[in-house]
């Protein structure tokens, strides 16, 4: 299982999370290329331990435990997949 940020991030892009994360797995991070287009944040859910250091560290509480992704954010799970180029389960 991994996090999925959903869209509180949207126009926020917070990187607290980044911070909070002790594998590195959310990205676009503030200095990688396509951060300034990317509407949100994601998780890398192939290096992702749950550790769940990510979800209290949201300002605006946009990231959820796949399996606790409210019902009118679940389009977000797709995304975070499609992002690292793998489809969700």
């Amino acid at each position: 299982m991994t996090y999925i940020i959903g869209s509180p991030c949207i126009g926020t892009k917070d990187t607290a999370c980044v911070d909070a994360c002790p594998v590195d797995c959310i990205h676009p991070k503030s200095d990688e290329e396509g951060f300034e287009e990317t509407q949100l944040l994601f998780i890398n859910p192939e290096e992702c331990i749950d550790c769940g250091a990510c979800e209290p560290a949201c300002p605006v509480s946009a990231i959820w435990p796949e399996d606790s992704v409210p019902e009118d954010e679940q389009q977000y799970i797709a995304m975070n997949y499609e992002y690292f180029g793998q489809t969700a389960p």
